[in-house]
Protein backbone atom coordinates (compact mmCIF):
# COMPACT_ATOMS: atom_id res chain seq x y z
CA UNK A 1 0.00 0.00 0.00
CA UNK A 2 1.40 3.40 -0.76
CA UNK A 3 2.33 6.00 2.55
CA UNK A 4 -0.41 8.07 1.62
CA UNK A 5 -3.01 5.53 2.20
CA UNK A 6 -2.63 5.63 6.16
CA UNK A 7 -4.98 7.36 8.71
CA UNK A 8 -3.14 10.18 9.37
CA UNK A 9 -2.93 10.17 13.47
CA UNK A 10 -2.93 6.18 13.50
CA UNK A 11 -0.62 5.11 16.67
CA UNK A 12 -1.50 1.26 14.94
CA UNK A 13 -1.76 2.11 11.35
CA UNK A 14 -4.34 0.27 9.30
CA UNK A 15 -2.15 -1.30 6.95
CA UNK A 16 -0.31 -2.94 9.69
CA UNK A 17 -3.60 -4.17 11.69
CA UNK A 18 -5.80 -5.57 8.84
CA UNK A 19 -4.32 -8.71 7.76
CA UNK A 20 -1.88 -9.07 4.74
CA UNK A 21 -3.82 -10.37 1.61
CA UNK A 22 -7.30 -10.63 3.83
CA UNK A 23 -10.57 -10.07 1.53
CA UNK A 24 -11.95 -6.64 3.42
CA UNK A 25 -7.91 -5.45 2.71
CA UNK A 26 -7.27 -6.23 -1.20
CA UNK A 27 -11.49 -5.91 -1.78
CA UNK A 28 -11.46 -1.95 -0.85
CA UNK A 29 -7.64 -1.26 -2.28
CA UNK A 30 -9.62 -2.75 -5.81
CA UNK A 31 -12.73 -0.71 -5.72
CA UNK A 32 -11.02 2.32 -4.71
CA UNK A 33 -8.77 2.34 -7.38
CA UNK A 34 -10.99 1.56 -10.13
CA UNK A 35 -13.24 4.39 -8.82
CA UNK A 36 -10.51 6.43 -9.22
CA UNK A 37 -9.97 4.81 -13.09
CA UNK A 38 -6.49 2.97 -12.31
CA UNK A 39 -5.52 -1.14 -12.16
CA UNK A 40 -4.16 -2.77 -9.47
CA UNK A 41 -0.52 -3.45 -10.94
CA UNK A 42 0.39 -1.39 -7.49
CA UNK A 43 -0.91 -4.22 -5.19
CA UNK A 44 0.83 -7.62 -4.05
CA UNK A 45 4.52 -8.79 -4.14
CA UNK A 46 5.26 -12.46 -5.01
CA UNK A 47 4.94 -14.38 -1.82
CA UNK A 48 7.84 -16.88 -0.27
CA UNK A 49 6.51 -19.58 -2.00
CA UNK A 50 6.79 -18.54 -4.93
CA UNK A 51 10.58 -18.93 -4.81
CA UNK A 52 9.79 -22.55 -3.29
CA UNK A 53 7.66 -24.03 -6.04
CA UNK A 54 10.23 -27.52 -5.89
CA UNK A 55 11.00 -27.50 -2.38
CA UNK A 56 9.62 -30.22 0.16
CA UNK A 57 6.75 -29.53 2.00
CA UNK A 58 8.42 -29.01 5.42
CA UNK A 59 10.69 -26.45 3.69
CA UNK A 60 7.63 -24.64 2.22
CA UNK A 61 5.53 -24.68 5.13
CA UNK A 62 8.71 -22.91 7.03
CA UNK A 63 8.93 -20.42 4.70
CA UNK A 64 5.35 -19.64 4.84
CA UNK A 65 5.85 -19.46 8.46
CA UNK A 66 8.65 -17.15 8.65
CA UNK A 67 6.90 -14.79 6.48
CA UNK A 68 3.62 -15.03 8.20
CA UNK A 69 5.32 -14.63 11.15
CA UNK A 70 6.92 -10.82 10.07
CA UNK A 71 3.89 -9.66 9.45
CA UNK A 72 1.42 -11.29 12.46
CA UNK A 73 0.57 -8.61 15.03
CA UNK A 74 2.42 -9.75 18.50
CA UNK A 75 0.59 -10.28 21.51
CA UNK A 76 1.49 -7.00 22.92
CA UNK A 77 -0.18 -5.09 19.62
CA UNK A 78 -3.37 -6.65 19.97
CA UNK A 79 -4.24 -4.27 22.78
CA UNK A 80 -3.60 -1.36 20.66
CA UNK A 81 -5.61 -1.99 17.86
CA UNK A 82 -8.36 0.87 17.76
CA UNK A 83 -10.89 -0.70 15.02
CA UNK A 84 -12.18 3.17 14.45
CA UNK A 85 -9.16 3.86 12.78
CA UNK A 86 -9.00 0.90 10.71
CA UNK A 87 -12.51 2.13 9.65
CA UNK A 88 -10.80 5.78 8.84
CA UNK A 89 -8.04 3.84 7.02
CA UNK A 90 -11.08 2.00 4.98
CA UNK A 91 -12.78 5.19 4.08
CA UNK A 92 -9.50 7.02 3.30
CA UNK A 93 -8.42 5.10 0.13
CA UNK A 94 -11.45 6.34 -1.56
CA UNK A 95 -11.43 9.78 -4.36
CA UNK A 96 -13.16 13.05 -2.39
CA UNK A 97 -15.93 13.40 -4.08
CA UNK A 98 -19.78 12.82 -4.01
CA UNK A 99 -21.45 9.63 -4.77
CA UNK A 100 -24.86 7.90 -5.87
CA UNK A 101 -24.94 5.43 -3.62
CA UNK A 102 -22.75 3.01 -1.17
CA UNK A 103 -22.22 -0.46 -0.89
CA UNK A 104 -21.42 -1.81 2.79
CA UNK A 105 -20.83 -5.35 4.12
CA UNK A 106 -19.50 -9.33 3.84
CA UNK A 107 -16.04 -9.28 1.78
CA UNK A 108 -17.22 -10.91 -1.75
CA UNK A 109 -15.16 -9.93 -4.94
CA UNK A 110 -18.14 -9.52 -6.76
CA UNK A 111 -18.94 -6.32 -4.52
CA UNK A 112 -15.72 -4.78 -6.21
CA UNK A 113 -17.36 -5.35 -9.40
CA UNK A 114 -20.35 -4.35 -8.23
CA UNK A 115 -19.28 -1.24 -6.87
CA UNK A 116 -17.29 -0.81 -9.91
CA UNK A 117 -20.50 -0.84 -12.37
CA UNK A 118 -22.37 1.78 -9.79
CA UNK A 119 -19.25 4.46 -9.79
CA UNK A 120 -19.94 3.67 -5.43
CA UNK A 121 -17.97 2.71 -2.50
CA UNK A 122 -17.49 -0.62 -0.73
CA UNK A 123 -17.14 -0.43 2.71
CA UNK A 124 -16.49 -3.54 4.66
CA UNK A 125 -18.87 -4.18 7.74
CA UNK A 126 -15.39 -6.67 9.29
CA UNK A 127 -11.83 -7.00 8.67
CA UNK A 128 -9.50 -9.74 9.44
CA UNK A 129 -6.71 -9.82 11.99
CA UNK A 130 -3.47 -12.46 12.00
CA UNK A 131 -1.94 -12.47 15.35
CA UNK A 132 1.16 -14.47 16.84
CA UNK A 133 1.09 -18.23 18.79
CA UNK A 134 5.02 -18.53 20.03
CA UNK A 135 4.25 -22.35 21.42
CA UNK A 136 1.23 -23.06 18.55
CA UNK A 137 0.30 -26.42 17.00
CA UNK A 138 -1.68 -26.36 14.03
CA UNK A 139 -3.51 -29.89 15.54
CA UNK A 140 -4.58 -28.71 19.10
CA UNK A 141 -7.55 -26.38 18.28
CA UNK A 142 -8.39 -26.32 22.28
CA UNK A 143 -4.91 -24.87 22.92
CA UNK A 144 -5.69 -22.45 19.81
CA UNK A 145 -8.88 -21.49 21.42
CA UNK A 146 -7.36 -20.75 24.54
CA UNK A 147 -4.59 -18.22 23.14
CA UNK A 148 -6.77 -16.54 20.94
CA UNK A 149 -9.45 -16.06 24.43
CA UNK A 150 -6.54 -14.06 25.83
CA UNK A 151 -5.95 -12.23 22.65
CA UNK A 152 -9.47 -11.54 22.15
CA UNK A 153 -10.11 -9.89 25.37
CA UNK A 154 -6.75 -7.31 25.09
CA UNK A 155 -8.67 -6.27 22.23
CA UNK A 156 -11.97 -5.84 23.41
CA UNK A 157 -10.74 -4.05 26.39
CA UNK A 158 -10.36 -1.04 23.61
CA UNK A 159 -12.96 -1.88 20.83
CA UNK A 160 -15.78 -2.43 22.99
CA UNK A 161 -18.15 -2.50 19.36
CA UNK A 162 -16.61 -5.19 17.86
CA UNK A 163 -17.32 -9.06 18.07
CA UNK A 164 -14.20 -11.22 17.25
CA UNK A 165 -14.67 -14.65 15.53
CA UNK A 166 -11.58 -16.57 15.93
CA UNK A 167 -11.38 -19.35 13.34
CA UNK A 168 -8.86 -22.22 13.46
CA UNK A 169 -8.99 -23.58 10.16
CA UNK A 170 -5.79 -25.91 9.03
CA UNK A 171 -7.44 -26.67 5.64
CA UNK A 172 -8.20 -23.52 4.10
CA UNK A 173 -4.55 -21.70 6.21
CA UNK A 174 -2.43 -24.61 6.37
CA UNK A 175 0.59 -24.70 8.85
CA UNK A 176 -0.05 -20.95 9.57
CA UNK A 177 -2.82 -22.35 11.70
CA UNK A 178 -0.52 -23.67 14.06
CA UNK A 179 2.15 -20.33 14.41
CA UNK A 180 -0.94 -17.51 14.36
CA UNK A 181 -4.45 -17.21 14.95
CA UNK A 182 -7.12 -15.99 12.51
CA UNK A 183 -9.04 -13.16 14.19
CA UNK A 184 -12.17 -11.74 12.34
CA UNK A 185 -13.66 -8.93 13.67
CA UNK A 186 -16.98 -7.55 13.04
CA UNK A 187 -18.03 -4.23 14.17
CA UNK A 188 -21.54 -4.23 15.95
CA UNK A 189 -22.67 -0.55 15.31
CA UNK A 190 -21.58 1.71 12.33
CA UNK A 191 -17.99 3.24 13.00
CA UNK A 192 -17.98 6.42 13.21
CA UNK A 193 -15.81 7.23 10.83
CA UNK A 194 -18.16 5.16 8.14
CA UNK A 195 -20.81 7.51 9.11
CA UNK A 196 -19.14 10.82 8.78
CA UNK A 197 -17.96 9.45 5.35
CA UNK A 198 -21.37 8.59 4.12
CA UNK A 199 -22.69 11.96 5.51
CA UNK A 200 -20.36 13.54 4.12
CA UNK A 201 -20.18 12.04 0.67
CA UNK A 202 -23.30 10.69 -0.66
CA UNK A 203 -25.08 12.79 -2.74
CA UNK A 204 -28.92 13.28 -0.96
CA UNK A 205 -31.48 10.31 -1.01
CA UNK A 206 -28.77 8.12 -2.33
CA UNK A 207 -29.36 4.33 -1.19
CA UNK A 208 -27.11 2.07 0.71
CA UNK A 209 -27.07 -0.99 -0.16
CA UNK A 210 -26.02 -3.89 2.74
CA UNK A 211 -24.34 -7.08 0.94
CA UNK A 212 -23.96 -10.10 4.04
CA UNK A 213 -22.67 -13.84 3.91
CA UNK A 214 -25.56 -15.92 5.32
CA UNK A 215 -23.52 -19.24 5.63
CA UNK A 216 -23.56 -21.12 8.80
CA UNK A 217 -21.09 -23.11 10.96
CA UNK A 218 -20.81 -24.13 13.52
CA UNK A 219 -19.57 -21.83 16.88
CA UNK A 220 -18.66 -21.88 20.35
CA UNK A 221 -19.90 -18.60 21.60
CA UNK A 222 -19.55 -17.28 25.42
CA UNK A 223 -21.19 -14.91 24.97
CA UNK A 224 -17.76 -12.66 25.69
CA UNK A 225 -17.73 -10.96 22.13
CA UNK A 226 -15.37 -13.83 21.38
CA UNK A 227 -16.37 -16.92 19.53
CA UNK A 228 -14.57 -19.75 18.10
CA UNK A 229 -14.80 -22.13 14.81
CA UNK A 230 -13.00 -25.44 13.60
CA UNK A 231 -13.06 -24.94 9.87
CA UNK A 232 -14.66 -22.61 7.74
CA UNK A 233 -16.54 -22.75 4.48
CA UNK A 234 -14.11 -21.59 2.36
CA UNK A 235 -12.31 -24.20 3.23
CA UNK A 236 -13.99 -26.42 0.10
CA UNK A 237 -15.13 -28.70 2.86
CA UNK A 238 -18.33 -29.22 5.65
CA UNK A 239 -18.44 -28.92 9.34
CA UNK A 240 -18.29 -33.46 9.71
CA UNK A 241 -14.72 -32.88 8.01
CA UNK A 242 -13.26 -31.70 10.84
CA UNK A 243 -14.44 -34.56 12.89
CA UNK A 244 -11.57 -36.59 14.40
CA UNK A 245 -11.83 -39.52 12.79
CA UNK A 246 -12.46 -38.05 9.48
CA UNK A 247 -10.58 -38.87 6.28
CA UNK A 248 -10.13 -35.54 5.11
CA UNK A 249 -8.74 -33.79 8.09
CA UNK A 250 -6.13 -36.81 8.08
CA UNK A 251 -4.71 -35.43 4.82
CA UNK A 252 -4.91 -32.00 5.85
CA UNK A 253 -3.42 -32.05 9.28
CA UNK A 254 -0.80 -34.44 7.62
CA UNK A 255 -0.14 -31.64 5.09
CA UNK A 256 -0.03 -29.19 7.73
CA UNK A 257 2.71 -31.00 9.56
CA UNK A 258 0.40 -32.27 12.63
CA UNK A 259 -1.40 -35.62 13.64
CA UNK A 260 -4.89 -36.14 13.60
CA UNK A 261 -4.40 -38.16 17.14
CA UNK A 262 -3.66 -34.81 18.63
CA UNK A 263 -6.99 -33.41 17.64
CA UNK A 264 -9.77 -32.67 19.96
CA UNK A 265 -11.80 -29.78 18.98
CA UNK A 266 -14.15 -28.02 22.02
CA UNK A 267 -17.57 -28.50 21.74
CA UNK A 268 -19.87 -26.11 20.29
CA UNK A 269 -22.78 -23.72 21.38
CA UNK A 270 -24.58 -23.48 18.38
CA UNK A 271 -24.45 -25.53 15.90
CA UNK A 272 -25.68 -23.96 12.91
CA UNK A 273 -24.29 -20.25 14.21
CA UNK A 274 -23.26 -17.72 11.38
CA UNK A 275 -19.78 -17.97 9.52
CA UNK A 276 -16.61 -15.60 10.45
CA UNK A 277 -17.73 -13.05 7.30
CA UNK A 278 -21.55 -12.28 8.54
CA UNK A 279 -22.93 -8.95 8.81
CA UNK A 280 -23.79 -8.31 13.02
CA UNK A 281 -27.43 -7.88 13.52
CA UNK A 282 -26.52 -5.17 15.61
CA UNK A 283 -24.89 -3.40 12.71
CA UNK A 284 -27.63 -3.94 10.73
CA UNK A 285 -29.70 -2.35 13.06
CA UNK A 286 -27.52 0.73 13.31
CA UNK A 287 -27.34 0.94 9.78
CA UNK A 288 -31.40 1.04 9.72
CA UNK A 289 -31.32 3.99 11.59
CA UNK A 290 -28.56 6.20 10.17
CA UNK A 291 -30.08 5.29 7.03
CA UNK A 292 -33.62 6.41 8.17
CA UNK A 293 -32.22 9.56 10.00
CA UNK A 294 -30.24 10.78 6.68
CA UNK A 295 -33.09 9.86 4.09
CA UNK A 296 -31.32 7.25 2.49
CA UNK A 297 -32.84 4.28 1.36
CA UNK A 298 -31.31 0.90 2.00
CA UNK A 299 -31.48 -2.72 0.46
CA UNK A 300 -30.28 -5.80 1.53
CA UNK A 301 -28.60 -8.52 -0.45
CA UNK A 302 -28.16 -11.72 1.14
CA UNK A 303 -25.96 -14.59 -0.62
CA UNK A 304 -26.61 -17.75 0.71
CA UNK A 305 -23.09 -18.86 -0.93
CA UNK A 306 -20.71 -17.40 -2.78
CA UNK A 307 -21.69 -18.32 -6.04
CA UNK A 308 -24.94 -17.02 -5.79
CA UNK A 309 -23.76 -13.44 -6.37
CA UNK A 310 -21.39 -14.43 -8.03
CA UNK A 311 -23.17 -15.26 -10.89
CA UNK A 312 -25.97 -12.63 -10.56
CA UNK A 313 -23.14 -9.94 -10.70
CA UNK A 314 -21.91 -11.61 -14.07
CA UNK A 315 -25.34 -11.86 -15.38
CA UNK A 316 -25.52 -8.07 -14.27
CA UNK A 317 -22.36 -7.10 -16.14
CA UNK A 318 -23.59 -8.93 -20.07
CA UNK A 319 -26.48 -6.70 -19.65
CA UNK A 320 -25.14 -3.79 -18.37
CA UNK A 321 -22.45 -3.89 -21.26
CA UNK A 322 -24.73 -4.96 -23.82
CA UNK A 323 -27.29 -2.11 -22.77
CA UNK A 324 -23.90 0.09 -23.93
CA UNK A 325 -23.85 -1.33 -27.45
CA UNK A 326 -21.12 -4.21 -26.27
CA UNK A 327 -21.36 -7.67 -27.14
CA UNK A 328 -21.28 -9.01 -23.39
CA UNK A 329 -19.42 -12.19 -24.97
CA UNK A 330 -15.82 -12.23 -22.87
CA UNK A 331 -15.62 -13.94 -19.77
CA UNK A 332 -13.20 -13.51 -17.36
CA UNK A 333 -12.96 -16.17 -14.21
CA UNK A 334 -11.30 -14.66 -11.53
CA UNK A 335 -10.52 -16.46 -7.98
CA UNK A 336 -9.46 -15.33 -5.09
CA UNK A 337 -7.62 -12.20 -4.76
CA UNK A 338 -6.79 -12.32 -8.14
CA UNK A 339 -8.90 -9.77 -9.61
CA UNK A 340 -8.93 -6.11 -10.87
CA UNK A 341 -12.18 -4.64 -11.87
CA UNK A 342 -11.13 -1.22 -13.28
CA UNK A 343 -9.24 -3.72 -16.26
CA UNK A 344 -12.54 -5.91 -16.42
CA UNK A 345 -14.23 -2.68 -17.68
CA UNK A 346 -11.72 -1.28 -19.31
CA UNK A 347 -11.92 -4.37 -21.70
CA UNK A 348 -15.67 -4.84 -21.42
CA UNK A 349 -15.61 -8.34 -20.08
CA UNK A 350 -17.97 -10.30 -18.02
CA UNK A 351 -16.38 -11.09 -14.92
CA UNK A 352 -17.43 -14.46 -12.62
CA UNK A 353 -15.42 -13.91 -9.36
CA UNK A 354 -14.57 -17.74 -7.59
CA UNK A 355 -13.91 -17.06 -3.76
CA UNK A 356 -10.84 -19.99 -3.75
CA UNK A 357 -9.40 -23.03 -5.17
CA UNK A 358 -11.62 -25.35 -4.26
CA UNK A 359 -14.00 -27.85 -5.86
CA UNK A 360 -17.34 -26.74 -4.87
CA UNK A 361 -16.35 -23.13 -5.88
CA UNK A 362 -15.01 -24.82 -9.21
CA UNK A 363 -18.20 -26.75 -9.80
CA UNK A 364 -20.43 -23.57 -9.49
CA UNK A 365 -18.99 -21.76 -11.84
CA UNK A 366 -18.94 -24.59 -14.46
CA UNK A 367 -22.54 -25.05 -13.55
CA UNK A 368 -23.30 -21.50 -13.93
CA UNK A 369 -21.66 -21.70 -17.35
CA UNK A 370 -23.63 -24.62 -18.23
CA UNK A 371 -26.82 -23.05 -17.84
CA UNK A 372 -25.70 -19.25 -19.37
CA UNK A 373 -25.72 -18.17 -23.23
CA UNK A 374 -22.07 -18.87 -24.80
CA UNK A 375 -19.16 -16.94 -24.26
CA UNK A 376 -16.80 -16.26 -27.13
CA UNK A 377 -13.67 -16.24 -24.73
CA UNK A 378 -12.86 -17.52 -21.17
CA UNK A 379 -9.97 -16.52 -19.41
CA UNK A 380 -9.27 -17.99 -15.95
CA UNK A 381 -7.01 -17.34 -13.28
CA UNK A 382 -6.70 -19.45 -10.78
CA UNK A 383 -5.22 -18.54 -7.78
CA UNK A 384 -3.01 -21.29 -5.64
CA UNK A 385 -3.55 -21.54 -2.18
CA UNK A 386 -0.40 -22.46 -1.23
CA UNK A 387 -1.07 -25.98 0.35
CA UNK A 388 -2.47 -28.76 -0.61
CA UNK A 389 -6.44 -30.17 0.79
CA UNK A 390 -8.31 -33.18 -0.45
CA UNK A 391 -10.80 -30.27 -1.58
CA UNK A 392 -8.93 -28.48 -4.16
CA UNK A 393 -9.70 -28.06 -7.87
CA UNK A 394 -6.82 -29.60 -10.01
CA UNK A 395 -5.74 -28.10 -13.11
CA UNK A 396 -7.99 -30.52 -15.08
CA UNK A 397 -11.02 -29.05 -13.97
CA UNK A 398 -10.09 -25.28 -13.49
CA UNK A 399 -9.04 -25.97 -17.80
CA UNK A 400 -12.29 -27.47 -18.24
CA UNK A 401 -13.52 -24.32 -16.74
CA UNK A 402 -11.74 -22.71 -19.87
CA UNK A 403 -13.17 -24.90 -22.66
CA UNK A 404 -16.79 -23.35 -22.18
CA UNK A 405 -15.45 -20.28 -24.62
CA UNK A 406 -16.28 -21.03 -28.03
CA UNK A 407 -13.15 -19.29 -30.03
CA UNK A 408 -10.64 -18.01 -27.09
CA UNK A 409 -10.37 -20.85 -23.90
CA UNK A 410 -6.95 -19.35 -21.93
CA UNK A 411 -5.80 -20.63 -18.58
CA UNK A 412 -3.34 -18.54 -17.02
CA UNK A 413 -0.35 -20.08 -17.23
CA UNK A 414 1.85 -18.44 -14.89
CA UNK A 415 -0.86 -19.35 -11.89
CA UNK A 416 -0.83 -22.42 -13.12
CA UNK A 417 2.82 -22.73 -12.85
CA UNK A 418 3.58 -24.48 -9.96
CA UNK A 419 -0.31 -24.81 -8.64
CA UNK A 420 -1.48 -24.99 -5.96
CA UNK A 421 1.88 -24.77 -3.70
CA UNK A 422 3.27 -21.46 -5.04
CA UNK A 423 1.55 -17.77 -4.27
CA UNK A 424 0.52 -15.32 -7.07
CA UNK A 425 0.25 -11.51 -6.34
CA UNK A 426 -2.96 -9.41 -7.62
CA UNK A 427 -1.00 -7.70 -10.24
CA UNK A 428 -0.95 -10.79 -11.74
CA UNK A 429 -4.27 -10.41 -12.90
CA UNK A 430 -3.77 -6.89 -14.11
CA UNK A 431 -0.91 -8.53 -16.24
CA UNK A 432 -3.48 -10.53 -17.78
CA UNK A 433 -6.30 -8.15 -18.25
CA UNK A 434 -3.80 -5.76 -19.44
CA UNK A 435 -3.23 -7.91 -22.41
CA UNK A 436 -7.01 -8.15 -23.67
CA UNK A 437 -8.05 -5.64 -26.34
CA UNK A 438 -9.71 -2.39 -25.19
CA UNK A 439 -13.33 -1.67 -25.60
CA UNK A 440 -13.84 1.83 -25.18
CA UNK A 441 -15.54 4.07 -24.08
CA UNK A 442 -16.23 2.47 -20.67
CA UNK A 443 -19.89 2.31 -20.10
CA UNK A 444 -22.34 4.95 -18.07
CA UNK A 445 -22.28 3.87 -14.18
CA UNK A 446 -25.41 1.82 -13.79
CA UNK A 447 -28.16 3.10 -11.49
CA UNK A 448 -29.04 1.17 -8.11
CA UNK A 449 -32.61 0.36 -9.04
CA UNK A 450 -31.64 -1.04 -12.52
CA UNK A 451 -28.81 -3.19 -10.59
CA UNK A 452 -31.32 -4.15 -8.02
CA UNK A 453 -34.08 -5.28 -10.83
CA UNK A 454 -30.70 -6.96 -12.29
CA UNK A 455 -30.09 -9.15 -9.39
CA UNK A 456 -33.22 -10.19 -8.43
CA UNK A 457 -34.34 -11.43 -11.86
CA UNK A 458 -30.72 -13.57 -12.00
CA UNK A 459 -30.32 -13.83 -8.39
CA UNK A 460 -33.73 -16.19 -7.39
CA UNK A 461 -32.60 -18.86 -8.96
CA UNK A 462 -29.29 -18.93 -6.87
CA UNK A 463 -30.97 -18.71 -4.02
CA UNK A 464 -30.07 -14.83 -3.59
CA UNK A 465 -32.18 -12.12 -1.32
CA UNK A 466 -32.61 -8.96 -2.73
CA UNK A 467 -35.20 -6.83 -0.62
Amino acid sequence: MRAGLTADGAGLAGDRVVAVGSGARVLVAATARALRGTDCADLGHPGPLSRFTGAPDPVRRAAATRAAGRVALTVGQTAEVDAGRVAAWFADQYPRRRYPGALLGSPHGAVAHLATALGVPWLPTGFEMSAHWARGAVDRPKAALDHGAALAGRLLAGNPDLHVRQVHCPASRGALAGATVALAARWRSLPVAYARFLADRLEPGAPLLLVGDARTWPVLDGGSGHSFQVGCPGSGLDPVDFHPDSHALRQVLRSAGGESADWEPPEVTSPRGSAEHAVEGDLEADVRRFAGVHGHPLHRVLAPQPAALSAATADLYRRWLRAAGKTGDRLVVECGRLLDPWQVVRAGMVPYWCENATRRSVDQVEWWLAGSEPFSSVDVLPEPPGLRSPALAGLPQWLAVAGFGRRRRALDRTSARGYPVTSVPTRRATEVLRAQPYDLPTPAPMSVPDALEALRDSGRHQGLLVC
